[in-house]
């Protein structure tokens, strides 16, 4: 990945939406839940407030509406604050 994030920002790959079925019906991608975990794919340096303590490959916990979607080489992911970040999981 040639993008690198500013500040205390990071980027994340969302993990896959798990694909529902209910009674044979399959729910469209527009009413599948929202992903609440990825992995942390570019981080930023930091500011002089905040220490960067995400490092690339983490596998993270974060808020429902948090982030902001980009799509980078027909991937999608979300770029937030390290601060929108709930919990790495161990």
């Amino acid at each position: 990945m040639n993008v690198k994030p500013l500040a205390d920002r990071v980027i994340i790959l969302p993990a896959p939406a798990e694909e529902k079925t209910i009674g044979g019906i399959i729910i469209p991608d527009t009413a599948k839940e929202k992903p609440l975990k990825g992995e942390v794919k570019a981080v930023g340096n930091g500011t002089k407030d905040e220490d960067m303590v995400l490092k690339v490959g983490d596998k993270v916990l974060y808020g429902k509406y948090s982030g902001t979607e980009i799509e980078i080489d027909g991937e999608k992911y979300l770029i937030m604050r390290q601060s929108d970040v709930l919990a790495v999981l161990g």
